[in-house]
């Protein structure tokens, strides 16, 4: 057995750590959920919430070049046991500003040069494995696996796959559907997050965090109610596709392995979220805690905020005295428009240059005066780009975004999230961070803790959003509510609402890019811009349409969209959200519901002493008819009165305290 070295830091009741035994176990600061560690041939463990188990795992293992296979047959040299009790303080509060980040953890270190270290937090547990070779590193696999009782209800994205491409290229922005685990044809693949539905109550969480230098983490439904971690293998050989349009590059070859890195170095976090109700699941921040800490020392130019979106709507605005479309007059006017109403930027989105050649500036477009413009308004501007045009021209087109005084750059069409494709994101934000450019990223997989380690990317796609709904039927109420659970759980998610053309459940109308329609009301559409969680909020609607309802635009450009505090009221999955959340000394309200009309009645109990001035922005009394329907009013409210909201069905609501001097 050999001699271990028993260190114990912090010594409390953590559990028993017997030197002569290969069983170890670690408790959750609150003692309501325990893993057991077996040390044997393989590695095993087993996840207990509540003395109920939820998730087993065998033969955890990391397998390196010449197929060596660390955690198999190893020997243990040291466990180190420590509990942590900190504060974290993040530079973009997407839940809060302060965040408590307090866990138990057990580090087992081997002979053969490696560690597996578990955490237990009181909302979760994760695991991962370090290394300490010296020299780079090949990793051939990773067998993470993750078995769930039979009757598990799983909750996951469809994946579809390409024609042109392997089952590894996507833009994981695919809805969500649900079955029994031991019900899906093995060989299901998915991308997290997903859910285990346990008990109507109890829901696990599968996803990650901490992905540096290493590809991310497919799921795979494989026998006995096994989910299995499936990596994309290394690009051995590429192409770009999509001729004279919209390019990006595809693997045509891939490696027999995974990965080629530092041998020393940490991997990324293995996550099991445990939610013992469905608020729990909207509170908790442990992708968040997992990251790793930025490098960035001055941090004050990096500014969440609003901006417009032009891109499903085609520029296709209406009761202008100039032909809209992609030209200065009309940018200048959405700079207008940003400026009326408070928002702090305005998006260029394709075709402001070729999209092949950043520096070949479309015909009618003088992105310079746009900018000088906006400037003078004190609004920012945000240039779309393609990734495998940055990928080409990134050092050259960012010293010039610079120059030029852009904010914030976006890229496109990644769709991959191979080590590669990982490394291309966090060079891309490095490289803006050394200008002061934020970035944000779409056509790219969930962000799994980047902005803790990248606080200058605001936020990220993979989702289905808004988009959508120029061409299909998947976006409505139901998926809407679906998603906060779900996709938001591994960050900030760029959805982008806004959409001001309504219908109802019983009503359809696909009518293009250029006049979209959304499904749910109007202020289903506003609610979201406080439910869904972005430092960077986009709204996608027509301007033209928004001018219609000044009132209303006045509310949504003095939105916050980073918080102090955030509190779930009420919450059930998928049905329905009630949030408040802080920002400095005002609170603000957010409800979204399914298809289900839906009534609450709240205690003001979360306002300090004193009387406020209450915006409340509700679906009308004819909602459920007229999507479009809307309601503001005013009332002074004071800390424990009563307050009852109607969602219409597919609704929303949103109100503002403002407290009176």
């Amino acid at each position: 057995m050999g001699n271990w070295k028993i260190l114990i830091f912090n010594v409390l009741l953590l559990g028993f750590s017997p030197i002569y035994s290969k069983e170890f176990l670690l408790l959750s600061p609150d003692k309501n959920t325990k893993i057991v560690i077996n040390i044997g041939d393989q590695i095993s463990y087993s996840i207990f919430f509540k003395n109920q188990i939820v998730v087993s795992s065998f033969a955890t293992s990391l397998k390196v070049e010449n197929n060596q296979l660390l955690g198999k047959n190893s020997t243990i040299d040291t466990v180190i046991y420590q509990s942590v009790n900190e504060n974290l303080f993040p530079i973009l509060k997407e839940k809060r500003k302060i965040i408590p980040n307090f866990y138990n953890e057990i580090a087992i270190t081997f002979k053969e040069k490696f560690s597996l270290i578990f955490r237990a937090y009181n909302d979760g547990i994760a695991y991962r494995f370090s290394t300490n070779i010296d020299k780079s590193l090949i990793i051939n696999e990773e067998n993470a696996n993750f078995t769930i009782p039979s009757n598990a209800l799983l909750y996951y994205p469809t994946i579809k796959k390409r024609d042109d491409a392997d089952k590894f290229h996507m833009s994981f922005e695919d809805n969500y559907k649900n079955a029994k685990i031991d019900t899906l044809q093995n060989g299901t693949l998915f991308y997290s997050p997903i859910m285990a539905k346990i008990s109507d109550s109890l829901k696990i969480i599968f996803t990650e965090s901490d992905i540096i230098d290493y590809p991310g983490m497919f799921l795979e439904k494989t026998e006995s109610n096994t989910l299995k971690g499936v990596f994309a293998p290394f690009p051995k050989t590429e192409k770009v596709v999509g001729g004279e349009g919209f390019r990006q590059s595809i693997v045509t070859e891939r490696e027999n392995f995974i990965a080629k890195t530092s041998g020393k170095r940490t991997f990324p976090w293995r996550i099991i979220a445990i939610s013992p109700t469905d608020k729990s699941i909207l509170e908790n921040d442990i992708v968040y805690r997992l990251a790793s800490e930025t490098t960035i020392k001055n941090t004050s130019w990096i500014k969440p905020g609003q901006s417009t979106e032009e891109w499903i709507t085609d520029l296709n605005l209406f009761g202008v005295d100039f032909k809209t479309g992609l030209n200065t007059a009309t940018y200048k006017y959405y700079v207008d428009f940003a400026h009326k109403f408070g928002l702090e930027y305005v998006m260029l989105d394709a075709g402001w240059s070729d999209v092949n050649d950043l520096f070949k500036i479309t015909k009618g477009m003088d992105v310079q005066e746009i900018i000088r413009y906006a400037k003078t308004k004190n609004i920012g501007i945000i240039l779309w780009t393609q990734a495998e045009t940055m990928q080409r021209q990134m050092n050259e087109a960012l010293d010039l975004f610079k120059k030029w005084g852009v904010k914030i750059v976006m890229t496109d069409f990644i769709d991959r999230d191979d080590q590669k494709a990982i490394n291309f994101m966090a060079n891309f934000a490095d490289e803006a961070a050394k200008r002061e450019l934020m970035v944000m990223i779409h056509g790219a997989p969930k962000p799994a803790g980047f902005a803790r380690t990248h606080p200058n990317a605001l936020t990220r796609e993979a989702v289905a959003g808004s988009e959508y709904n120029a061409w299909s039927s998947i976006i409505d109420p139901n998926h809407d509510m679906q998603l906060p659970f779900l996709r938001q759980f591994s960050g900030a998610m760029d959805y982008e609402p806004g959409i001001l053309q309504n219908t109802t459940k019983k009503q359809s109308a696909k009518l293009g890019m250029e006049k979209v329609v959304a499904q749910g009301t109007l202020m289903h559409q506003m609610a979201m811009f406080l439910i869904y969680e972005s430092p960077l909020q986009l709204f996608s609607g027509n301007i033209s349409d928004a001018l219609r309802h000044p009132e209303l635009m006045t509310f949504f450009g003095k939105l916050p969209t980073v918080w102090d505090e955030t509190k779930v009221l009420d919450a059930k999955f998928p049905n329905y959200i009630l949030e408040a959340r802080r920002n400095a000394k005002e609170w603000f309200i957010g409800a979204i519901n399914d298809w289900t009309e839906k009534d609450f009645e709240i205690n003001l109990d979360f306002l300090e002493k004193g009387q406020y001035q209450t915006t409340i922005c509700a679906d009308g009394i004819n909602a459920n008819r007229n999507a479009q329907d809307y309601k503001i009013t005013k009332k002074l409210v004071k800390k424990g009165d009563k307050l009852k909201i109607h969602l219409a069905s597919g609704g929303g609501y949103l109100a503002s305290f403002k407290k009176l001097k």
